[in-house]
């Protein structure tokens, strides 16, 4: 069998098997999730760990963080707000800027969320030895660099 000049021999390339082993993580994630009683996306799940790392940010700053775009975190943090699990709040100094903070609610959800979490990724990661992980890990940067360098898609 011959291919044209134009064939991409996906079954060799990192970013097709990257695209598709991030949607298969999400998926096991997100009934790990549901298994556990925790009615959370995996989305809610990264805005409530910056969050608790650093309450209060503004919600420029958690679209950036967070690597969403303001509308569709202003949809996330109004499904969040409405259980409870974050506030937002109007700046005193520019009521143009809201920041966000965690309910009590919001950080007990979030913790329970972290065994889960260590669950899912021990689970995922069995079998992969430390300097497999190491080397996955530099692959990932060396990718997610190149994209940095691109100012334009291709």
């Amino acid at each position: 069998m011959k291919f044209s000049e134009d064939f991409v021999d996906f079954e060799n390339a990192i970013i097709p098997w990257l695209g598709k082993t991030a949607k298969i993580v999400d998926y096991y994630f997100q009934e790990d999730l549901k298994k556990h009683n925790l009615d959370l996306s995996k989305e809610q799940v990264i805005v409530l760990k910056k969050l608790h790392q650093k309450n209060g940010l503004n919600q420029n700053e958690l679209a950036f963080l967070t690597l969403r775009n303001k509308s569709t975190l202003t949809r996330l943090l109004s499904k969040m707000e409405a259980k409870n699990y974050i506030k937002r709040k109007r700046s005193n100094e520019d009521k143009r800027i809201s920041h966000v903070f965690l309910t009590d609610e919001g950080r007990a959800v979030y913790k329970k969320t972290i065994p889960v979490l260590k669950n899912c990724i021990s689970f995922l990661e069995n079998g992969i030895s430390a300097e497999e992980k190491q080397i996955a890990i530099k692959i990932l940067k060396k990718i997610q660099y190149n994209i940095t360098l691109q100012k334009e898609p291709l």
